[in-house]
This record gives C-alpha cells, structure tokens and sequence, in this order.
C-alpha cells in the first residue's frame, strides 16, 4: 500500500492483497460497506469506490442484496498445458533458426495487421508515460548540461542505487558498484555470454525459449542444447545434469526463473536452488534472465538470491514493467563483473544519460509499487479475459494453463495443426500471432502458438480471437 495513492485505493490494495495471497479466497464475502467506513475510517463513497475498483478488476462480483464476494475464476473448457514428451535434451548443435525467425518477423511487420497478438508487452497505457514524460521536463530545465555531459560507463550511480533497492523485491542484496547499466535485457544477455564462452562453446538453454536468445547463440557462434522445459514448474535440472554429462563444452545455462518465456512458468524455490548447486558442481556459468519477475502476482525469489560465490550473472531490463520505449537494462555480473564492464564499453559504450536520470528519478520517487500494482491487476484481468476468449472460439483439443503474472498465454493447438500454416492464414485476415517454430531449433513446437494478453480485451481482439477459431476449424476439416 501506497501512501500517495488515492484512500479508495489504499483500501482496495489492501484487500487485493489478500484476494492474491489466499487469505480471502473464492466466494468468501467482502467486508459490507459500512464495515469498511467503520475499519479504515473512510466515507461510503471512498468505501463503494473501493469495492467497485476491485469489481472492475476482476476480484469482486456484486450479488443483489448481498453484497460483494471474492470472484472464483471462470472455469475454461481448456485442458491445463500438458508436461513435455521430450524427457531428455537435444544433442548441443549450432542454431540454425536466425533465417527462419527473421522471415517470420519481416513477414509479419510487412503485413500491418489490424490486431497484433504477437509479443510480449502491455499496451501503452499501462505503462507511467505521462509521469516519466514530467520528469524528463522538469530534467531538462533544472539540469540542460545534462545532454552535454559524458555519460559514466558503468551507467547513472543514481539509477544503479534505485535499481539496488528494487533488487531487494527479489531478496538480492546488490551494491550499485555491482551493477552495469546495458541498452536492454539483450545485452546484458549478450555480454554475460560473451564473458563466459568462445565459439564453438555450448549453452544450455530452456526448450522453447525465446527466440530472440536462439538468434543470439547464432550471432556469437555458439551451440543450443535446449533442455526439457515443463510449463508450470520450469527448466528439468535432471534432465540437465544428463545432458551435461555428455557434453564436455558446456559452458553456462541460460534460464528465466520467474515467467518463463514463452511457457510463463515459474520454478519452485527448491529447483532454482538444485539448479544453483548443479552448476556449481559442473563449474558452469548461470546466467538468469529476470526480465519478467516483477510481474508475477506474487512475489519471488531469483536465483542470484541464494549465491554466495559470484556464479549466477543476473540480467534484467524495466522494458516490460516501466518503460518499453527506453530499452535500459542492467547486469551484475558476479565474478564475471571485471570483463562485463570491459565487454559492455566495447560494444557499445555507455547508455545515454537522460533517460537513466528520469528513471531514476521516477524510482527514487517511490512511484514504482504502485504502477506495477496496477499493472499486475490490469494483466490479470486481460490474461482471464484472453483465456475465456480463447476457450470460446479455439476447436477441442485445445491446451492451456494460465500463468501466474505476465502479459504471455502459451497455447497448445490439438494434433495435426501448423502455427506456421496458422500464422500464414491469419495474416492474410489482418491477425498475427507468435508460431511456436519460433522458439526452438526443433519443429516441435509447431503446434503451439504465443498470444499476448497486454492488451484490453475489445471488439477487434474477440473477432481475432473468432477469425483464429475459424481458421483453425477449416484447417482440422482439411
């Protein structure tokens, strides 16, 4: 709860908080209206707003007469995602996947869909523009030689502190001197990498993963072996530590804890921890890609949480959860920290220093909690309203399992359909989506597509959704 927030809004937070956590949960009744003047000290119309900005949130259902209740979720006719076939890795090889994924994109740029269901970000309205647009007005008056002056290399000590505070969400304790500030979670991706391998050199990765990752092993000549991914409890460390075994140039991992991309899993404490020992055991590098934690409806923990020996290089960006358009990320590097710092100057030199100064200005402010509550409320509402969309319209046979934070839906399609045929099909009536060729060197996938929830659910949206069923029932016929 934050104390600059509206009261309405403050008590509604609180209540959210319990609805999230269980202690309230599906069908238990809110308190009544005149119970919540009487608790928090507030008027009916803050006590009726409150309840109503949890109504339209999707936690509370008013019933005539009786007050509000803790909204169960709406049941789907959707199976819940299946666990992999795929027991064991893929032998290590190098991805050959770059030409196929940049065909996908360029085709789907091309097209100028009227509804894009592709990627992974809310819509920009969710997002603090118009705060981050003051701050950076007030900057440049207070502070115009700041487009003049030389940008430090390990990024603005202001936002490297902020970001040592918000690291603290993960239970990491990170001095700002630990960290590099990186043109999104891509390069600090690309560095770690970069410390820790040669070409030639394997690297352990989820399956599927993001395929932006697979263009990237491509880009530094490095082999894919892609490991057995469940989509609810994350990454197999059994069916790693076989693998590493077998393949005396594994060099690191790379895995994404907390909402997998595109699976939205999260893994359990316990295998973040094996997962750790593992590749301390092997001497393998760990590099943890935190991109989309902060979005879980609960918080967790990271990995680099539990490392007392500098193994796990934690990357992470604010480009899903505060500013998509300013692409900053940042990296602490553990041991690895020396040879990151003199890679990141290398590649690219340092980030320019307006933008890190409004974020830090922005989460210095202490703004942060409050917009990622929103956030996370909003995503939510939309991954449910997506899911009832997609249970409506998609043919039988179709799987899903909603994760739990994030703007991401991974959907298994029933036997027999392409995501690639799909994708084709649905550009042609104005729809994109994310094939499931996208995300590993295998077709294995090919029946699985990415939907992106990050956006509010309207008309064109349920006739894309309703195009998708459509095209997907002529398909099966065929």
């Amino acid at each position: 709860m934050d104390a600059t927030d509206p009261l309405y809004a403050q008590v509604a937070a609180h209540y959210r908080q319990a609805i999230t956590a269980g202690t309230m949960p599906p069908g238990s009744r809110m308190p009544s209206v005149r119970t919540l003047m009487g608790l928090h000290r507030v008027s009916l119309s803050t006590a009726l707003q409150a309840c109503r900005l949890l109504e339209s949130q999707g936690l509370l259902q008013a019933r005539q007469r009786a007050g509000y209740f803790v909204r169960p979720p709406r049941p789907t006719r959707l199976a819940r995602a299946a666990e992999p076939r795929q027991t064991q890795a893929d032998p290590a090889r190098f991805v050959g996947v770059h030409e196929r994924i940049s065909e996908i994109l360029t085709r789907g740029i091309a097209a100028r869909p009227e509804v894009n269901l592709s990627g992974a970000c809310a819509h920009p309205s969710l997002y603090p523009t118009r705060a981050l647009a003051l701050h950076g007005q007030r900057l440049l008056r207070r502070r115009p030689e700041i487009l003049g002056t030389q940008p430090d290399p390990q990024g603005l000590l202001g936002l490297r502190q902020a970001l040592s505070r918000l690291a603290l969400n993960a239970q990491i304790q990170l001095d700002p001197s630990q960290l590099v500030i990186t043109h999104g979670c891509t390069e600090a991706l690309s560095v770690a990498l970069r410390a820790v391998t040669r070409p030639g050199d394997a690297v352990a990765v989820e399956s599927p993963t993001y395929y932006g990752l697979l263009q990237l092993l491509e880009s530094l000549g490095l082999r894919a072996l892609e490991i057995p991914t469940s989509p609810h409890t994350g990454l197999s460390v059994e069916a790693l530590e076989a693998a590493a075994a077998q393949e005396p140039r594994l060099k690191a991992v790379v895995v994404v804890p907390n909402l997998q991309n595109p699976l939205g899993a999260v893994m359990p404490d316990a295998a973040k921890q094996a997962l750790l020992a593992s590749c301390e055991a092997r001497d393998l590098a760990l590099i943890e890609d935190d991109t989309y934690a902060l979005l879980c409806d609960t918080p967790q923990r990271a990995i680099k949480s539990w490392d007392t020996t500098g193994r796990v290089i934690f990357c992470s960006s604010l480009h899903k959860t505060l500013a998509p358009g300013m692409r900053v990320g940042w990296i602490a590097a553990g041991r690895w920290q020396p040879r990151v710092e003199i890679l990141k100057y290398a590649q690219s030199r340092p980030n320019e220093m307006l933008g890190q100064a409004i974020l830090a200005e922005f989460l210095a402010g202490g703004q942060i909690e409050r917009h990622l509550r929103a956030l996370r409320a909003k995503l939510a509402t939309q991954r449910e309203q997506m899911a009832e969309a997609l249970s409506d319209e998609l043919p039988t046979g179709t799987r899903l399992s909603m994760p739990p934070g994030g703007p991401s839906l991974w959907v298994e399609l029933p036997e027999g359909l392409s995501s690639l045929a799909l994708f084709d099909a649905a550009l042609e009536k104005g729809v994109r989506l994310g094939p499931g060729l996208m995300y590993s060197n295998s077709d294995r996938f090919d029946n699985f597509i990415r939907i992106n929830a990050g956006n509010p659910m309207d008309e064109a949206q349920r006739r894309a959704i309703a195009t998708l069923g459509a095209l997907c029932a002529s398909m099966l016929r065929r």
